[in-house]
């Protein structure tokens, strides 16, 4: 794991982040605590698209659930409750 302080990104600028982000990611820490994490623009796009592709396949998941009678629909709150009981 990359460390870094955020002191040190302060003294010397974001430069001071160059050689250790070529190894991964860096993590800075911030009041003797990990805050933030710095990525490259590419692991940065990387990162979302696998998001969005899990959430893609979550929706298609949900929605083929709904088709096959898997999932109960309800008009309203008090039709889940009457449901329940």
């Amino acid at each position: 794991m990359n460390i870094m302080s955020a002191q040190e990104i302060k003294r010397r600028g974001i430069g001071a982040v160059d050689d250790l982000i070529e190894k991964g990611p860096v993590h800075v820490i911030k009041n003797n605590q990990l805050q933030y994490v710095i990525l490259t623009e590419k692991r940065y796009r990387e990162l979302m698209a696998a998001e969005n592709e899990a959430h893609t396949e979550r929706v298609k998941v949900a929605l083929n659930q709904v088709k096959t009678g898997q999932v109960k629909c309800f008009k309203n709150a008090k039709a889940v409750l009457k449901q329940i009981e």
